[in-house]
């Protein structure tokens, strides 16, 4: 726990002293609002949702334990950006979560989770690898990031990695 609150402090820190972030790297790739090291073998874990958020905004991702489907919000509608995956190897906090999370970008935005990026003029440019089912050794389910070699987003169900263009 003591490890989560420090990560979250520095990237707040960062954030106030820098309208964008790198993180493995020390400087952003253009409009990025947070950017990765490229040829990494790392991706962004999603939160896994026992209940879909009814305020979520479009563009939120997650992963629902229910169906074992990562998902985005699209135009008021849960999208699947998977088939039935599998969450069986997860251990689930089961701690009261406290606080609304970190916003970066805009200080005054209304949208709820753990971490809000939101910028009129920036982005979030994801993990970068090299053929993910190939080089993610142990790839998490709710895993994603953007394959450098096949130039698809890629995410990980817990069984196999489902690619869009």
């Amino acid at each position: 726990m003591k490890n989560k609150l420090l990560i979250l402090l520095v990237i707040f820190t960062a954030f106030t002293l820098h309208a964008q972030i790198a993180i493995g790297k020390m400087d952003v790739q253009g409009g990025a609002i947070l950017d990765f090291d490229s040829g990494t073998e790392k991706g962004i874990l999603l939160p896994i949702v026992e209940t879909l958020p009814g305020n979520a905004v479009d563009g939120t991702l997650l992963m629902d334990k229910n169906d074992s489907k990562l998902k985005m919000k699209v135009d008021g509608t849960w999208r699947d950006l998977s088939d039935a995956g599998s969450v069986s190897t997860v251990n689930f906090n089961n701690s009261d979560e406290k606080g609304k999370g970190i916003i970066i970008g805009d200080q005054g935005s209304t949208a709820e989770g753990v971490l809000v990026l939101e910028a009129s003029d920036k982005a979030l440019v994801l993990p970068k690898v090299n053929a993910p089912h190939l080089n993610v050794k142990s790839p998490h389910p709710g895993m994603i990031c953007y394959d450098t070699l096949n130039k698809m987003l890629a995410v990980f169900d817990g069984l196999k990695w489902n690619y869009w263009k």
